[in-house]
């Protein structure tokens, strides 16, 4: 009897071992983008900072084991920085020396910087104004995302912002950002002679994309970068699209979703992040995000 009994609870246990379901759940392993609507001031077809925010995380939702916020300036008291495992920022210069409680929200982001989140900024979201920085053009997303786009106001260097027709070119670098996309031809306002350091890119700096511009004196220009940083953290500068109907271009999709799954340290697979993409007009473009 007591053999039999003891059969039982060994089939019982060993049935509760096959089909207990694993100690970690696909679940936990969700990394979380929060994307950050900053101020525009551009007028419709350009910039499209609040529809670009949303077609990014349209196509974000359909990538496994990605959960996306997107809010419109800094999320308060949302306690939703705290768990992102990237921030992107879009908007006009980045965001957070635009909105209010500068202060506040950089006490905030420094942290999770701090911790090792990823950052990643597209286009005019690169940018800092004169105001924004020391006088040797320091400040603090130099360290988070490896360089940035210096514009007006700006003493220590100037880059340059012009619409013109360019090809971006990948790097020959080894990186996951680059898997799945090839070059590419589009009208847009890819900013050139960007400000990495009064020493130029620093050695965990990777060059990832380039152009040669201005068209009437071309050079190799960065237009894309990464960054990894110590504290373990990654940062991906695009300083690409300026037109909001350049998101129906599949190869900088690619490369944009590459560069936030990669901030976020996901695995990037061969072909790259390959979304669909329904008609731009569904992600509402045609409207400005004008200061908070």
């Amino acid at each position: 009897m007591k053999s039999h009994l003891v059969i039982a609870l060994s089939s019982a246990l060993l049935l509760s071992i096959t089909t207990a379901p694993p100690a970690t759940h696909a679940a936990d392993q969700t990394k979380n983008v929060l994307i950050v609507i900053g101020p525009s001031s551009h007028p419709p077809g350009t910039h499209e900072v609040a529809a670009g925010a949303r077609l990014m995380a349209h196509c974000l939702r359909q990538v496994e084991g990605i959960h996306v916020d997107v809010v419109e300036g800094w999320p308060d008291g949302k306690n939703i920085a705290a768990k992102a495992d990237s921030i992107v920022f879009i908007g006009d210069i980045f965001p957070p020396e635009r909105l209010p409680n500068r202060d506040a929200i950089m006490a905030e982001l420094s942290p999770a910087m701090d911790r090792g989140c990823g950052i990643v900024c597209v286009h005019y979201a690169t940018g800092l104004r004169g105001e924004h920085v020391a006088k040797d053009g320091d400040n603090p997303l130099l360290r988070w995302l490896g360089g940035y786009f210096a514009t007006s106001g700006c003493k220590h260097h100037r880059s340059v912002a012009k619409i013109v027709p360019a090809t971006l070119t990948p790097e020959k670098v080894d990186h996951p950002v680059l898997r799945g996309w090839k070059e590419f031809h589009f009208d847009d306002e890819p900013y050139w002679n960007n400000y990495f350091g009064k020493d130029g890119p620093a050695e965990n700096v990777t060059a990832l994309v380039s152009t040669m511009l201005p068209p009437d004196a071309p050079k190799k220009e960065t237009v894309v970068w990464g960054v990894e940083r110590a504290d373990g953290g990654r940062g991906v500068g695009l300083v690409i699209p300026h037109y909001f109907r350049n998101w129906q271009i599949d190869d900088l999709r690619t490369l944009v979703l590459n560069a936030i799954c990669w901030s976020a340290k996901c695995d990037i697979p061969p072909e790259g992040i390959q979304t669909s993409l329904t008609d731009l007009a569904a992600f509402e473009p045609g409207g400005t995000c004008q200061p908070f």
